[in-house]
């Protein structure tokens, strides 16, 4: 294990404090095994942009499962098609993402750009399912907005072929770009519906 056990614990008490369900997992068989676990077949599946999800072979699961994919990375879609796949993810019994960071006192940090990703995060799936690896684990909720300024979203902007100056730079300026990614930043502190969100955190670094 990369973390200690006493860390763990805490963290996966702390999601459950606030009304969150925690899972601890080795590698990614076991991430899979537990995704498989989670999501009924032939259930409706939304997504949101995730290197950990993409690394994991996640999306692979769904799209060549017997499940309902509103698999927002089909190349042929137009702008239209693809909001139209953003809109129905409130609608999906599943939502599954990544995260920039996660608190020691169990709180999830995103930051977004159109709001696709946060806001089914926030409210609309019966079931909200955040993977993360232990790289993504920090003290508290300022580390949390740093790690997802300076390291996550300037590394996304390249990956996106942005021309912020993140991109160029390799870290945040707090531009006012037109093509500025870091537009929403959502912390989830708890939830109304208890195990409505789960989160699954891998002992491995994953994503960034």
């Amino acid at each position: 294990m990369n973390i200690s056990q006493n860390m763990l614990n805490n963290i996966l008490l702390n999601f459950e404090k606030r009304n969150m369900k925690g899972y601890f997992v080795e590698d990614i068989p076991q991430l899979i095994k537990l995704i498989k676990e989670l999501v009924p077949e032939n259930s409706i599946v939304g997504c949101g942009d995730s290197i950990t999800l993409e690394e994991a072979g996640i999306y692979s699961i769904f799209r060549n499962g017997n499940f309902i994919f509103l698999d927002k990375y089909k190349k042929s879609l137009t702008k239209k098609e693809k909001r139209e796949i953003y809109i129905k993810n409130f609608s999906a019994d599943t939502f599954i993402s990544g995260a920039n960071a996660i608190t020691e006192d169990g709180k999830i940090f995103n930051i977004d750009g159109n709001g696709s990703r946060v806001a089914p995060i926030i409210y609309g799936p019966e079931q909200v399912i955040i993977v993360a690896g232990i790289n993504k684990i920090v003290p508290d909720m300022d580390h949390a907005v740093h790690r997802a300024r300076q390291t996550a979203a300037p590394l996304d902007a390249v990956r996106l072929e942005k021309t912020t100056p993140c991109a160029k730079l390799g870290y945040c300026i707090d531009c006012r770009h037109p093509e500025r990614i870091c537009n929403s930043f959502v912390a989830i502190e708890g939830q109304f519906i208890k195990d409505r969100i789960k989160i699954i955190i891998v002992d491995m670094n994953m994503g960034f």
